[in-house]
């Protein structure tokens, strides 16, 4: 029993986030949960014993003593009820993030005869070593009830090197179409609809919905995807209000008049001048989506998501956020899904925890990695220029990129 207390007191020491991640890999929560009712348990018996000792069972009927025996095994319960209660907090949303067998009951799991598609997908390529860069695709789904279908809302790559401790972020704007596919296939649609229409489509599409998106990603930046992570856009909204808002600097003046009155409930209108705000959880969600102000787009668009997921990686980070951590977890567990492997959380937190935000490359894959947008049959699209697509991947990925493989003539057959 010591030995776990002083594992536990180590691992705090290293810090409450640390600690955080690793109580949401639902073995080490619930161990923590039977740890924490073995020592109440014997923490009791201690508190009985110790009175037994001092006086005989005589001890109990002296008013004095009962009372105290009792307000200390009530504090006992309290203080181990209260640990208890947030060991089983991580333990329910660790068993409901970390993705094994779709749940029907999530909002963002539909049923496999419906036409939103299954956010389950098992990595079709793992990191060679525990050395080798790690991508990840970020995806907020728009997943409600209501809803005839799912859409990617945000499509963003995170490419970790774990040695050189370099992080870049690639966003793929909604509106990109005309897709070349692996197979030589070009997919006519947006990108934003590829995972709902390849779910739907399974004699042309047989991986089925997500690893198909994961696949093409993977495919038109040159590397493979290993995890995924995807999040319910109205938990999204929910979690930021939980920590309290997010603070951003806004680069220049939002006036979206067009902006809201659907599924988000906010008021028509979004308006937010230039510099530093804080946001709530509805405002940062109109940060993240509007598009059509002046002088907005997609491009706009997609670095005000990259920004607010790094601000909001930091206040999950902040340990003043302790007292609210059961609800943050719990909105944590209804929001995200994902099949990163739990145990390298902390190893993914010491990356980012030690970056800068110049420290990590943004890109956004419009112009000039695609072609100006243009009007097709009234249909407004984004078409990728490969070749630059190509030299971007080079140069991020190095020899991890398969356009090195392709450029390098000692690699053909």
């Amino acid at each position: 029993m010591a030995l776990a207390a002083l594992a536990v007191t180590i691992q705090a020491i290293q810090g409450l986030p640390q600690l955080a991640l690793e109580m949401f890999t639902p073995s080490v929560s619930l161990t923590a949960l039977v740890l924490i009712a073995l020592l109440c348990a014997w923490r009791l018996i201690a508190i009985v014993d110790a009175a037994l000792i001092a006086g005989g069972r005589r001890t109990f009927r002296i008013p004095s003593v009962a009372a105290t025996v009792a307000v200390l095994a009530l504090v006992t319960l309290l203080v181990h009820g209260v640990l208890g209660y947030y060991a089983w907090s991580f333990y329910r949303a660790g068993s409901n993030i970390f993705v094994g067998l779709p749940d029907p009951d999530s909002g963002l799991v539909a049923d496999p005869s419906a036409s939103a598609p299954i956010l389950a997908a098992t990595p079709a390529a793992t990191p060679a070593t525990m050395s080798s860069r790690i991508n990840v695709l970020l995806t907020g789904v728009d997943a409600g009830p209501n809803r005839a279908q799912s859409l990617n809302d945000t499509i963003i790559v995170v490419s970790i090197d774990p040695v050189s401790k370099e992080v870049a972020m690639i966003s793929f704007p909604r509106d990109l179409s005309s897709l070349p596919l692996w197979d030589g296939r070009t997919y006519k649609g947006k990108i934003n609809s590829l995972m709902t229409y390849a779910q739907g489509h399974p004699k042309e599409f047989p991986d089925g919905g997500l690893p198909t998106l994961m696949k093409e990603l993977g495919f038109l930046l040159g590397v493979p995807m290993h995890y995924y992570a995807a999040i319910d856009l109205a938990g999204f909204v929910k979690m930021i209000d939980l920590v309290g808002g997010v603070t951003v600097v806004n680069p220049r003046n939002i006036n979206d008049p067009g902006y809201g009155g659907w599924t988000d409930n906010h008021p028509i209108g979004f308006h937010l001048t230039a510099g530093k705000h804080r946001l709530d959880g509805p405002n940062a969600l109109a940060y993240v989506r509007s598009r059509k102000g002046i002088g907005d787009n997609d491009f706009t668009r997609s670095r005000r998501q990259q920004q607010v997921l790094v601000a909001l990686g930091k206040k999950l980070a902040d340990p003043a956020m302790l007292p609210k951590l059961p609800d943050i977890v719990g909105a944590a567990g209804d929001t995200i899904r994902t099949n990163f492997p739990p145990d390298r959380l902390g190893e993914m937190l010491n990356i980012g925890t030690s970056l800068d935000d110049p420290k990590i490359k943004q890109y956004v894959l419009g112009p000039p990695y695609a072609t100006y947008p243009r009007q097709s049959t009234g249909v407004y699209e984004l078409v990728l220029d490969m070749d630059k697509i190509a030299r971007l991947s080079m140069n991020l990925f190095g020899a991890d990129s398969a356009y090195s493989k392709q450029a390098d003539p000692s690699s053909a057959p």
